[in-house]
């Protein structure tokens, strides 16, 4: 299936890894209160999707050990236990290092660095997490006003949507303003990066270090990465624009044959809502989001909605046989072209399962609808 990573993935990766400083050798010597003899890895982390790789191991003993690393600028390191299932990132703001923790006491509190960026980062660390917790109460709970059918007009769902955009741009802020008090490039650019937003929100915060520490090969990296990844999403989106496929625009008609090699098109289903469904039989997301549109077309067929399945098949036998193992029941259509399919280019795609819902009057009202998010959308125009 094709796709674009989105730049929450890489931020995602920066959460819990990082990269390299110019201090060159560093040293860390551990003391670990209620810890049994066992090996300690010091990892380096990478402001990419490189895996962290292991730079020096050590045996743990009587609760002390020491480890060693080099590198040519400041990054985000891991220090990992063997027979214990938890990390502790650091920075390498110093060539020595002194890491102090009880296994036994696990809180944000508790496992210290002793040096300054460390001191620094684990502040941050505390602050964000409380306010993550908080984000995630607020997500839950607009989400379960969503699956209960509150209309989104409601007054309770627009105080609970209010409460989910305010915390998140609280930390947001925090997380910028923070980066902006440190002198640490490794932990500027973590702060940054634990920001819970769109990608396009990231470029201006990323200028800035880039101006601040124009060296700095983990900022230099993750920058081209936000840019490239900015720019493929704005790409999909003109493609999908010219396509007519985003919302408010007449949905491109589409003739292919049948299951019984008869042309059909879309425009012959006008007068009634259609999700136009993309799909597979090759395509195992596709085939689990299948039961999905199966329950919505059961359950809203009666109030004058359909669905128009459009495969991306180029075996016509394998397709017969999923549109009868997955209990299909409504129009399909396919020219068997797989992904050379006059679909891709008219809908702008990149990869499936993907959806459109068109209106009675052959208007896009939404796109890329897959499980409760379909049921909902369904709930709000089939009223």
């Amino acid at each position: 299936m094709k796709k674009i990573l989105p730049f929450l993935l890489v931020s995602a990766v920066l959460l819990s890894c990082s990269n390299a400083t110019d201090k060159g050798k560093f040293t860390v010597n551990g003391q670990l209160k209620n810890a049994p003899d066992q090996k300690v890895y010091l990892e380096e982390l990478y402001f990419n999707q490189k895996d962290p790789e292991v730079i020096d191991t050590a045996e743990v003993k009587n609760g002390k050990f020491s480890l060693t690393g080099l590198s040519l600028e400041e990054g985000i390191y891991r220090i990992r236990l063997e027979k214990f299932n938890r990390g502790f990132l650091f920075i390498n703001d110093n060539s020595t290092i002194n890491f102090i923790a009880d296994l036994n006491d696990m809180s944000l509190s508790g496992p210290a660095f002793t040096t300054a960026a460390n001191s620094s980062l684990k502040k941050f660390i505390a602050a964000n997490d409380s306010m993550v917790r908080k984000l995630r109460d607020a997500a839950a709970a607009l989400t379960q006003l969503k699956q209960s059918g509150v209309k989104p007009d409601d007054s309770l769902f627009v105080a609970t949507e209010t409460n989910f955009n305010t915390t998140k741009e609280t930390i947001t802020k925090f997380c910028f303003q923070y980066a902006d008090t440190v002198k640490s490039p490794a932990l500027a650019l973590f702060t940054t990066t634990a920001a819970p937003v769109e990608i396009e929100k990231f470029q201006l915060p990323l200028q800035k270090l880039a101006q601040r520490f124009p060296n700095h090969t983990g900022i230099i990296t993750i920058t081209n990465i936000a840019k490239q990844q900015l720019a493929a999403k704005q790409q999909k989106e003109q493609r999908a624009e010219q396509s007519g496929a985003v919302p408010g625009s007449m949905a491109p008609d589409i003739t292919m044959n049948d299951v019984n090699d008869k042309p059909f098109s879309l425009s012959q289903l006008r007068g009634k809502y259609v999700l136009v469904d993309f799909w597979a039989s090759w395509c195992g997301p596709c085939r689990g989001e299948n039961p999905n549109v199966v329950a919505a077309y059961n359950q809203f067929k009666d109030k004058n909605f359909t669905v128009l399945g459009v495969s991306l098949d180029e075996d016509k036998a394998d397709w017969l046989k999923a549109i009868q193992d997955d209990g299909l029941t409504w129009h399909q259509i396919s020219d068997l072209k797989r992904w050379h399919s006059a679909a891709v280019a008219l809908y702008g795609f990149e990869g499936i399962p993907y959806n459109v819902l068109v209106d009675p009057q052959g208007k896009v009202i939404a796109n890329s609808l897959r499980g409760e998010d379909l049921m909902n959308k369904l709930r709000e125009v089939l009223k």
